[in-house]
């Protein structure tokens, strides 16, 4: 009988010790953290400052009673500058295992109470972009990122998580902000127009 089971155990698959259960994946809002931090220091400001063109910035706050459309018809970018960072902005938001979307604000010189999307990504996701807007009022978070140079993680919007973090120019000083937002419940194509 003991042949008989040493035979048995010889013949059974080895038996491999318990292994731990793989960690959990970090939460949503500190893998954008992660990439905000990445993209603090690999987005180029001298880059963002040539992408919106000084006409277009002269257009920006003209009104012509007879053309509703006077600034967003002038509105043009240095292509190559545009398409420069554009790229990084994509490739910052394929380090995410979800859809995600690094879009570029920048103030707006002149106006220090105005801010603006300059670059919007994939998916269109924006926790504070309303559709159609050159410009909006400047955003109590992205102030404070452009005053401290520090991240902020937003939530305000039910279903939405941005990290804000700071874009420098080649002197240090602050001259944009990156939105590196998701949508907890992401659809990739709702936000697509």
């Amino acid at each position: 009988m003991s042949f008989l089971c040493l035979l048995m155990l010889a013949s059974s698959p080895p038996v491999r010790p318990a292994q731990a259960a793989p960690a959990p994946a970090p939460d949503l809002a500190a893998q954008l953290d992660e990439i905000a931090r990445v993209g603090s220091v690999m987005v180029d400001g001298d880059d963002c400052q040539r992408i919106v063109t000084e006409r277009a910035l002269t257009y920006m706050f003209k009104v012509d009673a007879r053309d509703q459309w006077l600034a967003s018809d002038n509105y043009d970018v240095d292509d190559a500058a545009f398409i420069t960072v554009k790229k990084t902005l994509l490739r910052l938001s394929h380090l995410a295992p979800f859809p995600a979307d690094v879009n570029l604000w920048m103030p707006i010189k002149g106006h220090p109470d105005k801010i603006r999307v300059v670059i919007r990504n994939t998916h269109e996701m924006s926790q504070f972009w309303p559709w159609g807007a050159l410009y909006q009022d400047m955003i109590p978070q992205m102030k404070t990122v452009l005053e401290t140079g520090k991240r902020v993680t937003v939530t305000d919007k039910p279903g939405w998580i941005s990290v804000l973090a700071p874009v420098s120019d080649s002197m240090g000083d602050l001259v944009g902000v990156l939105e590196v937002v998701t949508q907890t419940h992401v659809d990739a194509h709702a936000n697509v127009k």
